[in-house]
């Protein structure tokens, strides 16, 4: 699945609502406070005024704190336990603390680049497993065979169960030319070990390629890989020249995209809709923000977008908003069901907190988180090499084809000049 980035509101996203206090609590003076036990009140305040669940998973929030503050916290590192072993009550995967590193971390690989082997990963939600969504095209990972749902079994030794995604995508990140081992398994193949060497790994999100239809017209296929920072400028550019050179329809692929930053979501969603709304927000207390198209859009072709069980977060609110408006037929598989929003703050002494504060929905009120988006016209298909996606073994995008000349938004329009 897919990492926010620092601070939505810095992104123009803001749900505009002003949360609360707790009232009743009793806090002990700041003075009294070690610097550690402070950096353990810091979170707790984050997540009391901002935490989408107003019942703490059920329980009173306060006594948690206080019971964190009970056991003498020494260094920082004890601070930073105390921390997780306070965030673990929530039952909340997504809500989770963040050590400077790991923050550093998160913060690049949004940006467009990174170095390390590759590999665009989640928990899966049933099993609990680390779970490879999707190689990064031509990276070292890729060239190493690895696949779409491998299980990522340990990381130089260490086991994943006990591992957050932060801490394993760390440990996968480092120096490029630095070797690291991991042990992956592979449903009917059990567990194989590779050795990867770590390289600097370009953020590309978009592979845009001029195609012909079966009746011999001309329209666009695009593969979005996820929404980082470049995502909505590189998609712009891909749209404006497939247009010039006479594009009349589009297959947005969408499928093993795990999202990223929900601002691009919103943005390539823009460049579809003339108008619409694209997205409501939901926090705690269930007041509405909601972000609209306003037009005009880059092409008002006709679009299929591909989906399957690796399409999360941004990638099902812009495959929601499409469908929902219209604008969009969806083929393929049921998406992930990642329908929650985290924001991120920075911690006085440099580490980082992601908290879940609101919970997404398609402008028709569906709630995705842990449904996923279902596609119009539902199309299984195998795990597919590099090689043979959009291609004729590609079922699915097969069946964008089929529907494309069914419904003749092809073939029913002319050439452009």
């Amino acid at each position: 699945m897919g990492f926010m980035q620092k601070q939505f509101f810095r992104l123009g996203f803001s749900l505009l609502v002003a949360l609360s206090l707790a009232v009743g609590v009793v806090v002990q003076p700041a003075t009294a406070l070690t610097e550690e036990q402070k950096l353990v009140s810091e979170v707790w305040r984050i997540v009391n005024r901002s935490y989408l669940d107003e019942t703490f998973n059920h329980q009173n929030w306060a006594n948690v704190r206080q019971k964190a503050l009970e056991k003498p916290l020494t260094d920082h590192k004890a601070a930073y336990g105390a921390i997780q072993n306070m965030l673990k009550t929530l039952g909340d995967p997504f809500t989770r603390f963040l050590d400077p590193e790991q923050y550093r971390s998160l913060q690049v690989s949004t940006s467009g680049e990174l170095t390390g082997v590759g590999l665009q990963i989640a928990l899966n939600p049933q099993s609990g497993k680390l779970e490879v969504v999707s190689p990064i095209a031509g990276s070292p990972a890729d060239q190493a065979g690895i696949k779409p749902r491998d299980h990522i079994v340990k990381i130089e030794g260490i086991s994943t169960t006990d591992l957050t995604l932060d801490e394993a995508a760390t440990r996968m990140r480092g120096p490029i030319g630095s070797l690291v081992t991991l042990v992956i398994e592979r449903d009917g193949e059990g567990e194989k070990e590779i050795r990867i060497v770590r390289d600097r790994i370009a953020l590309n999100p978009v592979v845009a390629e001029l195609r012909s239809s079966p009746e011999g017209k001309s329209f666009g296929y695009l593969r979005l890989t996820q929404f980082n920072a470049n995502a909505s400028m590189e998609l712009a550019h891909a749209i404006s020249s497939l247009e010039k050179k006479g594009a009349a329809a589009y297959i947005l692929d969408l499928r093993n995209n795990p999202g990223g930053l929900l601002q691009a979501g919103i943005e390539i969603a823009r460049q579809w809709l003339d108008s619409g709304t694209i997205v409501y927000t939901v926090n705690r207390q269930g007041i509405q923000g909601s972000f609209e198209a306003f037009g005009p859009a880059l092409t008002d072709d006709p679009l299929i977008i591909l989906v399957n069980q690796g399409t999360a977060s941004a990638s099902e609110i812009l495959a929601g908003a499409l469908q929902d408006n219209g604008r969009a037929q969806l083929v393929g598989e049921t998406t992930f069901g990642k329908g929650l929003i985290q924001s991120l703050f920075e911690l006085s002494d440099g580490s980082g907190l992601a908290v879940t504060i609101a919970k997404y929905e398609t402008p028709n009120h569906r709630d995705i988180n842990k449904l996923g988006i279902k596609p119009d016209t539902v199309v299984t298909q195998q795990i597919l090499t590099r090689d043979e996606i959009a291609t004729e073994t590609d079922l699915q995008y097969q069946a964008a084809l089929d529907l494309l000349s069914k419904n003749s938004v092809v073939a029913g329009i002319g050439n452009k000049s």
